[in-house]
């Protein structure tokens, strides 16, 4: 019976729940027979825990405590029972019951990893980050992960020094992690410790040299902390050992810049544009910032044409933005309209890039886009009077007089404070009025917008 009450246990703990381990009975023919009423109890218990399972399963918490206690009566030495129970009454939130029958849990059995994991999951969910700290202590001979969450917990108590020692421990054991380095560099933020920070990224340059990624966190570093002389020098050490490096031109780029090289600047440009390894945002903040040097020197405009042509899967539409508007001061319309539209793509609901759009539209007579267009956002829209002046515009173009005339009165209403626009509105409802052959309205109009663009 026993043996059997036992494999019971094994099957539903996989491996969380504990050997049971009774001591066995010599039933021979010399020594005494069962006990009957021994028995009953064996029976009785091995129904009890059922039930506290299947209670469980099923979330009902507090019969499954109540068979549990029952099973505590029968035999209080077993420790699977208080694990059990603790479980249960952190499920009704009576937490100061749940730590009393967990920590019975692990003082019968301190040796059970598993108690002791539940035991410091609790005390983390309690925000009793001491109790925590103390628990993972216990834990750290079973797993390094352990460890690592005890460096977590120190940095949440701001025992910082003792969270760097053991981020330390387990970075000469294991190697540098990038868990461990966002832990790093948040004591190193929290602390206001840039030089501390800057001299573990030197001394991991100085024991791993080959290492890339060493010397581009010591790059950010440095920049970040205003040293640029050091990270330009950094960046082309990095340059030296290893020629073949792409991610070391993001910082390059803007150092040749700086340094008022802009042939070097440009040949890093077009290889972050090129590379498989620069992710595609990265690739356009260095785009965007050759558009604006550009624009202060056109002489290398065609090296930027190269490089927008080399992004031409540009997904940012503030790049995008930026591109539109540098051919716009070249007055090339129909190049800003491409980069309009397609940042428009990207956030369809945009006023300025609409409102860039259907000007450009206007400029370029596209009058039936700009119809189209402007009719659509109007819906959207629908309290914007350059909106509507855009669209009347658009049907006067298309020999539409009448619509023309009823969305400009529309928009009339919504002018504030705008007389330039007001005298436009004016203009194009006498245009509209002309071809109506109304000379009466249409010289009313004609003299309205007059007047406000010549009031003396």
């Amino acid at each position: 019976m026993k043996q059997n009450f036992y494999i019971v246990i094994f099957i539903f703990g996989m491996l969380i729940f504990p050997q049971i381990n009774y001591a066995q009975l010599d039933f021979t023919v010399e020594n005494i027979k069962p006990d009957d009423d021994l028995g009953d109890h064996e029976d009785k218990f091995q129904e009890l825990f059922y039930e506290a399972l299947k209670q469980k399963g099923i979330e009902n918490y507090d019969r499954s405590v109540d068979a549990l206690l029952k099973c505590i009566a029968i035999d209080n030495s077993v420790p699977v029972l208080y694990f059990e129970l603790g479980k249960n009454y952190n499920k009704l939130k009576n937490f100061g019951a749940a730590e009393d029958a967990f920590i019975k849990a692990v003082n019968k059995s301190p040796e059970n990893e598993w108690f002791l994991d539940e035991l410091y999951g609790f005390y983390v969910e309690q925000n009793d980050y001491e109790k925590a700290i103390k628990t993972v202590k216990q834990l750290v001979k079973y797993h390094p992960d352990y460890k690592e969450d005890l460096a977590s917990l120190y940095v949440r108590t701001k025992k910082y020094d003792d969270a760097l020692q053991i981020l330390d421990e387990l970075d000469t054991k294991f190697g540098i992690s990038v868990s461990r380095d966002v832990m790093r560099n948040r004591i190193y933020e929290a602390t206001g410790r840039k030089k501390d920070q800057i001299k573990n990224l030197e001394a991991r340059v100085e024991s791993n040299p080959d290492k890339e990624s060493n010397y581009l966190a010591l790059i950010f570093r440095y920049s970040e902390n205003n040293e640029k002389e050091k990270a330009f020098e950094t960046a082309k050490e990095l340059l030296k050992i290893n020629p073949n490096s792409q991610l070391v031109h993001l910082a390059l780029y803007k150092f040749y810049l700086d340094d008022n090289n802009a042939e070097k600047a440009i040949e890093s440009m077009k290889i972050v544009v090129k590379s498989t390894e620069v992710k595609p945002e990265a690739k356009l903040k260095v785009l965007t910032d050759f558009v604006k040097f550009v624009a202060n020197n056109p002489q290398y405009e065609a090296d930027l044409v190269e490089a927008t042509a080399l992004v031409s899967d540009t997904n940012n539409s503030k790049t995008l933005l930026e591109l539109g508007q540098y051919h716009l001061t070249k007055n090339n319309k129909e190049k800003a309209l491409e980069y309009f539209e397609a940042a428009l793509k990207l956030e369809p609901d945009n006023f300025g890039i609409l409102r860039h759009v259907m000007l450009l539209y206007i400029d370029l007579r596209k009058f039936e886009a700009a119809e189209k267009k402007s009719s659509v956002v109007l819906e959207k829209y629908p309290s914007q009077p350059l909106f509507y002046l855009i669209n009347g515009v658009a049907l006067n173009a298309l020999n539409q007089p009448k619509k023309a005339i009823e969305a400009l009165e529309t928009g009339l209403d919504y002018i504030i404070d705008d007389t330039k626009m007001e005298a436009d509105f004016y203009t194009q409802l006498s245009k509209a009025y002309t071809v109506l052959n109304n000379t009466v309205k249409a010289k009313a109009f004609s003299d309205k917008a007059k007047q406000i663009q010549s009031p003396n």
